[in-house]
């Protein structure tokens, strides 16, 4: 074979087409397509076309060239077909590459575009968003901004008057004062002597196991009946940011009134406690209940009485009735609403008498809240309680805060006690070295108001504490502070009131100091400058302008701590009926019912029996009647006295 043929054979092998080699680029993508198309040019050995023969003579290379040429192009016919072949699939799979690298173009430009589209998208939503973001930014503050301005008017609106119910809590106070081991003690003490009461009992007397329902006011004892629901409470309206209620009787209560008008009307306190017996929960014939068995000088059943009153009256409470946030009114003027004023009121002077005054401050400032008309008169003693609670701070508050203005400042018990608060923070600063409020005026300057706007309080003061040192006589000696009156009736009432209720805090040496001193500087002010007695006679005449006495429905005993008792035997005609008297008045043993017939029933039925004997006995926790009983037998006429001689034997066996 000569060179020129295998060097053009070489050449068509070494110059691959271009798209072959851009194929070989590629090989992650055509793989297959290059397999094949490097096992057909592998099965080409262009070697073999190259014979070893070229020392051969030239007859032979002559007798053969023939041959050669033949098969050289049988073999070429045969390569160029298999390279048509091999060129129709490569120009398949440059066109298939073609296609790809398109759709590949294609993609990418997709993608490019969808890329410029999605970031265009995420442009606008980002604007969008910071938009949104802006908006619910400006939102939120402006929200932020109204909740402050609410939260502000809120605050401002929290009355001064909220309560803290801890503190309504008097078994809490106790433990605060005198340490939580004494008053375990004693709680252990009265409750061994309860089970050692209750160890007489008889099979089938006990009361039903039942759960009482939690309240704020007081704690149930265990032995109360359960909430009937005898009466409940209504929404009214609301008005100025106050919520209005009132109570309201059921048909069954309404029946138990008229009952009590009834008693009430004859003087028969047997019937009225006949009463409590059908309906336990009946405020009246409670209230009424509470008041004998103090001046019979049974304050802890009168206590209980009381108890039973508000915790009653709190079951019925409506659902947005929340009076400890100082935002309800329960007015006075509603009939169905007076009971819980009375009750809260006693309640009060209970908790005051047990030494219990921060407990007593709080149902204070709840029974001021509940009506802005204040029908009991509670600001008349809400200072006492502050300053035995030794609430210094709240009470200057109260005197800023309570009905935005500083009126109150005018009466007598606001006006002293104002003082004396200043004077125990003036102190109390001194011992921590803390600075004084110098925009507020000093101790010795509100007692000065004070005394030149009451100057009858010096003359009271001193007889009822009573100070008899001998200062107090010179003082007295003045014409100025000679009269325990000031010719004004509101004024004179309010001063008996206060010093009725503010008396004690006043046997304090460091107190009566303070006074004795401003008292000797108010007489040195009369003496040398006459216009300002005139100026404060004027203020006085200004705060107090009525002629009539404008509170003269509150009571001046209702503000004393001492409690007026009456012998029992002096109101036997109030018990009623000389079957009272036959069965030797009210119960004097506890355990003298303890005894009972049939199985725990009681001997007689109810109606049949005295009212305040029975009322004593279901008091007792181990005692418990049944709904229906033994009709009572009909009583014989007495036709003389014969038979009402049998009949008083036939009792007495």
């Amino acid at each position: 074979m000569s060179h020129r043929l295998v060097k053009k054979v070489l050449n068509q092998q070494l110059h691959l087409p271009q798209h072959e080699q851009d194929i070989h680029l590629e090989p992650e993508e055509d793989d297959e397509e290059n397999d094949d198309h490097s096992a057909n040019r592998s099965s080409i050995n262009p070697f073999d076309l190259l014979n070893d023969d070229h020392d051969s003579d030239p007859a032979e290379e002559e007798q053969y060239q023939g041959e050669d040429l033949t098969s050289t192009n049988e073999t070429v016919v045969r390569y160029d077909n298999k390279e048509e072949s091999s060129l129709k699939k490569d120009a398949t799979s440059k066109s298939k590459k073609k296609k790809k690298k398109k759709n590949k173009d294609s993609s990418v430009a997709n993608k490019g575009g969808d890329e410029k589209e999605l970031d265009f998208i995420l442009e606008n939503l980002s604007l969008d968003v910071n938009s949104s973001n802006e908006q619910n930014i400006s939102m939120k503050a402006k929200a932020a901004n109204a909740k402050d301005k609410n939260k502000s008017v809120k605050q401002n609106a929290i009355s001064v008057l909220q309560v803290d119910p801890k503190y309504l809590n008097a078994e809490n106070e106790l433990k605060r004062i005198f340490g939580s081991k004494v008053v375990k003690s004693f709680e252990s003490s009265s409750s061994s002597n309860n089970q050692a009461s209750s160890s007489r009992q008889i099979r089938g007397v006990r009361r039903g196991h039942y759960n009482l329902r939690k309240t704020v006011l007081v704690t149930p004892a265990g032995h109360w009946p359960r909430w009937d629901g005898s009466f409940s409470m209504e929404f009214l309206e609301t008005k100025n940011g106050y919520n209005y209620f009132k109570y309201v009787h059921s048909s069954s209560y309404s029946q138990a009134q008229g009952a009590f008008e009834a008693s009430k009307a004859i003087n028969d306190l047997n019937a009225l406690a006949s009463v409590l017996l059908y309906h336990p929960y009946h405020l009246d014939s409670l209230l009424t209940m509470a008041e004998y068995f103090k001046v019979v000088g049974e304050q802890q059943m009168s206590a209980d009485a009381i108890a039973k009153c508000l915790y009653a009256l709190e079951c019925a409470w409506h659902p947005m009735f929340t009076p400890l946030q100082g935002n309800c009114q329960l007015k006075f003027g509603h009939d169905t609403n007076k009971p819980m004023f009375t009750a809260l009121f006693t309640h009060m002077k209970n908790l005051d008498r047990r030494g219990c005054h921060r407990s007593a401050l709080e149902v204070c400032k709840l029974l001021l809240s509940l009506d802005s008309d204040d029908p009991m008169g509670a600001i008349f003693c809400i200072d006492y309680f502050a300053l035995r609670a030794e609430e210094y701070a709240w009470l200057e508050k109260f005197s800023e805060e309570y009905k935005s203005d500083n009126s109150i400042w005018l009466f007598p018990n606001i006006s002293f006690s104002l003082a004396i608060c200043r004077f125990y923070l003036e102190r109390e600063a001194a011992s921590t070295d803390a600075s004084v409020d110098s925009e507020k005026s000093s101790s010795s300057d509100l007692m000065k108001q004070a005394l030149m706007l009451h100057p009858s309080v010096i003359k009271k003061l001193v007889d009822k504490v009573p100070l008899k040192d001998r200062i107090w006589t010179d003082i007295l000696k003045h014409a100025f502070f000679r009269s325990d009156q000031t010719g004004i009736q509101s004024q004179d009432h309010l001063i008996s009131i206060y010093v009725e209720r503010n008396y004690l805090i006043w046997r304090l040496p460091d107190l009566q100091r303070l006074l004795s001193d401003t008292a000797l500087q108010v007489v040195k002010t009369v003496e040398n400058n006459q216009s300002e007695v005139k100026d404060w006679a004027c203020v006085r005449k200004e705060a107090f302008s009525s002629e009539k006495n404008e509170y003269g429905h509150l009571l001046v005993s209702d503000f004393s701590d001492s409690v007026t008792s009456i012998p029992q035997e002096n109101l036997q005609h109030f018990i009623g009926g000389p079957r009272m008297m036959r069965e030797g008045g009210p119960i004097q043993d506890e355990n003298q019912f303890a005894n009972l017939q049939g199985n725990g029933h009681a001997p007689r039925p109810v109606t049949n029996r005295n009212a305040l004997a029975v009322l004593f006995e279901s008091m007792l926790p181990w005692v418990t009647y049944e709904d229906g009983g033994p009709e009572p037998e009909p009583e014989p006429e007495h036709d003389g006295d014969n038979q009402h001689n049998d009949h008083q034997e036939q009792e007495n066996q």
